[in-house]
């Protein structure tokens, strides 16, 4: 949900970091997202956003129900390389657990965080 709330390309800065990669999305993630966009205010539209967005990567299946769980269930598993996220306690889970994190740098730039 960064992309509205910091005014983020987000593709477009995932191209210029990394070049070549294959975007991809746990399920958890976007049910997460369906559950947000059906409010109101900037919570939804942050999550309609980024349900756009999540439709633009691969949507893969883990064991795992709530979207900071899968998304460490898919580093730990080898199954990413890392992960693009500016949540703090879900970054510092990813680093914990060997992958570097894509962050919030500046007002809308991406930089890379290793473990």
């Amino acid at each position: 949900m960064a992309p509205v709330e910091a005014n983020l390309r987000l593709f477009e800065e995932l191209d210029r970091l990394l070049g070549a990669y294959e975007a991809v999305v746990p399920t958890a993630v976007t049910s997460e997202l369906d559950r947000l966009q059906g409010g109101n205010g900037e919570e939804a539209t942050a999550a309609s956003v980024g349900a756009d967005l999540a439709a633009r990567a691969e949507a893969v299946e883990t064991t795992e129900s709530y979207a900071d769980d899968a998304l460490v269930e898919l580093v730990t598993e080898g199954r990413v390389d890392g992960v693009v996220t500016n949540d703090r306690p879900l970054a510092n889970r990813v680093l914990e657990a060997g992958a570097p994190v894509i962050g919030l740098r500046g007002r809308n730039t991406l930089a890379i965080t290793e473990p």
